[in-house]
């Protein structure tokens, strides 16, 4: 395989930048655990002129939820967990939950939850949790608005005791919907493990993988390497061209401040050489950080028939289901590549993206800063010129 293979893959990306959709992007991609391209342009701050470089650091929010299902599943491999463990035996305030009956027009108007809320619902966002982001005007959304779930000082502990408090949005297994169940799985990881969830990560996944850029809170040399985030011009049509600096996203001081909540759904800074270290361990041929029949149980649809990933106002594609914390593609879709069949992916709502696809042995990650990007046009340009520069 020879440069020129991936010379469109690398224009696209130029132009995504000197268009003004992307500050700077960088790139990998993976043939099995070799990396067989890295790519960087643009600028990590456009206001200093400053350019992109390999190892700058990139708020990856939702990327955590990948390192937060590995370490679940880390107990799950020693007997400490089972994906069918109701979660009330170690997060007992979760337990007896209750469910919004459909249509309901006040948070009493409920019903007893046909069946516990168990790990595997969690890791497959089929809990009944909301995010209270995704669904503006929603009677569970305001309360979750209202209780102020996203603050950063609450501690894991003090986030599912809000959680506790709120009805269900549905019976635990029976629908799908994007949710703070990832972080009620770092909460559950700490009471399992004795350990903070930071803590747990460095011993269990960072220090064994050298991932020494990826971090909940930032050292004053990885600051300087933090890359500035920015979002669309008009964050309602991502074709518009143009960029808006934001300095206080997800919250003034975030990743500089200690103390606040280490959130398993969204709360990772990481870099390109980190990302691709972690994605080198859940292929084969080396060292896995998971047993290989757990690799193949991560990379299979968990839900119930019928159900499959979706967002409000979103596109769906019946054939984006999901496996055990990210999503799976068991049947590509008209903006998916024809040879992605299979493929495990997943992306964070500052414009990250990583995927795997196992049946292929192929993998890519996309680096950049711009805010509410995932999904964006880039995402889909960048996978679709990426498996054709792999061959498929």
């Amino acid at each position: 395989m020879t440069t020129s293979h991936f010379q469109p893959l690398h224009a696209a990306l130029q132009t995504q930048v000197q268009r003004g959709f992307l500050p700077g992007v960088s790139t990998a991609l993976l043939r099995g655990r070799e990396v067989v391209d890295r790519f960087v342009c643009g600028h990590a701050d456009i206001e200093a002129s400053t350019p992109l470089r390999e190892d700058h650091l990139f708020r990856v929010f939702s990327n955590t939820k990948l390192v937060t299902s590995c370490a679940v599943l880390l107990l799950v491999e020693q007997g400490l967990l089972a994906l069918d463990d109701p979660i009330e035996r170690s997060l007992p305030e979760l337990g007896q939950r209750q469910v919004l009956r459909p249509g309901a027009s006040n948070l009493g108007d409920v019903e007893p939850a046909r069946q516990p809320i168990t790990v595997r619902h969690l890791m497959t966002h089929t809990a009944g949790l909301s995010y209270g982001l995704f669904n503006p005007g929603a009677l569970l959304n305001e309360a979750y608005r209202q209780a102020r779930v996203h603050r950063p000082t609450l501690s894991n502990a003090q986030l599912v005791s809000e959680l506790a408090a709120l009805p269900l949005a549905f019976h635990p297994g029976e629908q799908w919907e994007y949710s703070l169940a990832t972080d009620v799985l770092g909460r559950l990881i700490e009471v399992t493990s004795g350990e903070t969830l930071g803590r747990f990560f460095s011993r269990r996944i960072f220090e064994p993988l050298d991932m020494a850029d990826t971090a909940f809170v930032l050292n004053d040399e990885q600051d300087r390497r933090l890359a500035t985030l920015y979002a669309g011009a008009d964050r309602a049509d991502p074709t518009v061209p143009g960029l808006q600096r934001l300095d206080d996203v997800p919250y003034p001081g975030a990743y500089r401040t200690p103390g606040m909540r280490e959130a398993g759904g969204g709360g990772l800074i990481s870099s390109l050489a980190d990302t691709v270290r972690l994605l080198q361990a859940l292929m084969p041929g080396g060292p896995t950080l998971l047993k290989a029949e757990t690799l193949a149980d991560m990379a299979r649809n968990h839900l119930a028939p019928g159900l499959c990933v979706r967002f409000p106002d979103a596109p769906v594609n019946p054939g984006r289901v999901f496996g055990l914390g990210s999503a799976v593609l068991a049947q590509p879709g008209p903006l998916d590549p024809p040879g992605a069949a299979g493929e495990v992916n997943w992306g964070g709502m500052a414009g990250t993206l990583w995927w795997i696809n196992p049946r292929l042995g192929i993998a890519g990650v996309l680096m950049t800063q711009r805010y509410l990007g995932f999904g964006d046009p880039y995402t889909v340009e960048f996978k679709r010129l990426a498996y054709q520069a792999l061959g498929h």
